[in-house]
């Protein structure tokens, strides 16, 4: 069993949780966030959530289901490194997709537009939502009544004006604390993944080629150390023996940048990791640089690319029609969604619309299709 650090989060000195319970017989408090996350509705949607690629254009693809378990097992090679909480971290790992829209981040961009009038909609806040409030499983409470040092790692990002709502979680925002050291880790265990993955689904759709990938150093580096030790290795088993020395790389030393620093920053407890200046879990600025390169190489030649550019276009007028054609006309939702709206609709047209944004947000890529057909396809059965 690993000794945790004293800078770690401690099982036993969590801040709690919303509503009171008697605590766990077998496992830890964040065991039992864990195994609560992996119970939820939502967290079994993410099967048909996607990153880049929608759902029925290949399943081989990443969805957020296969990139939240790789972002977990990232976060808990590091943690135990740095003897950080490794339940925890794996929890925070699980979760933080969970408020996610269909089609990625262009079905989140359209919906963030549908909802500028109305405190717009930002994934991390819907995330910590479906947590705290939408998730329906238990007696005495909304939500899984997670624990504070869980719920503080779904919330990556915050305004101002969202923190002061948010009461326990809100607060390091409001006085520009940082947050535990796991919710750090699981920041970078999330980028490590998403970038190296979408490197993997790019070529495997097509859209970005090896050739292409050579001007990207950290690439560049790893297949010519593949290519002398294997000269006939060629396709997948080439790729794969390259990114997997990237991930190596950028995980090992996400672990020995992040163990120096602690070590020169001198912190004895989480009080006074909330406390510094800045995050203490990072990469070295060597590593930080090739990382940004790989970031931005993705951005111009996957993100941008016409081929993913047609799918955003459509993906955007789905989330955009649905949330008109419900915002519009509340009856058009299942029952139990068009009650909600009825039970918002004290807090006026914001309500309504923080309803309608709470049911698209939750549907996978294929059920917002069906959806989208079934209202505005004659053909298609309602």
């Amino acid at each position: 069993m690993t000794v945790l650090a004293p800078y770690a989060a401690h099982s036993e000195h969590s801040r709690g949780r919303r509503h009171a319970e008697s605590p766990p017989e077998y496992r830890s408090e964040f065991q039992r966030d864990r195994d609560r996350i992996v119970h939820s509705t939502a967290f079994r949607r993410l099967v048909y959530k996607t990153q880049v690629f929608v759902n029925h254009e290949g399943d081989l693809y990443r969805t957020r289901l296969t990139h939240s378990l790789e972002v977990a097992q990232i976060a808990r090679t590091a943690a135990r490194a740095l003897k950080l909480n490794e339940e925890l971290s794996e929890a925070i790992c699980l979760a933080h997709d969970l408020g996610h829209t269909p089609f990625g981040h262009a079905g989140q961009d359209a919906l963030n537009d549908c909802m500028r009038d109305f405190g717009g909609f930002e994934h991390n806040l819907q995330s910590l939502r479906v947590v705290d409030d939408l998730e329906e499983h238990y007696a005495e409470f909304d939500g899984l009544n997670l624990t504070f040092e869980c719920r503080e790692g779904i919330l990556k990002h915050c305004s101002y004006n969202n923190a002061v709502l948010l009461g326990d979680v809100g607060e390091r925002f409001i006085h520009r604390q940082q947050p535990g050291l796991e919710a750090q880790l699981a920041n970078f265990a999330d980028e490590i993944a998403y970038n190296n993955h979408d490197v993997e689904d790019g070529i495997r759709a097509g859209l970005i080629s090896l050739e292409d990938l050579l001007d990207v150093p950290l690439f560049r580096r790893y297949h010519d150390q593949v290519q002398t030790k294997y000269p006939a290795l060629a396709g997948r088993r080439l790729v794969y023996e390259v990114l997997r020395r990237m991930i190596n790389h950028l995980v090992s030393d996400l672990i020995d940048a992040s163990s120096a620093r602690l070590g020169e920053s001198g912190v004895r407890s989480i009080a006074e990791v909330r406390s510094q200046p800045a995050a203490l879990i990072g990469f070295s600025p060597a590593t930080r640089e090739l990382n940004h390169a790989l970031k931005s190489f993705l951005r111009e030649h996957l993100y941008k690319h016409y081929k993913v550019r047609r799918m955003t276009s459509k993906a955007r007028s789905v989330v955009s029609e649905l949330f008109d054609a419900f915002f519009n006309d509340p009856g058009l939702m299942p029952d139990e969604h068009e009650a909600r709206t009825r039970l918002d609709l004290v807090q006026g047209p914001a309500g309504r619309a923080r309803a309608v944004a709470d049911y698209i947000a939750g549907m996978t890529d294929r059920y917002a299709i069906l959806e989208h057909g079934r209202l505005f396809d004659p053909s298609e059965r309602t």
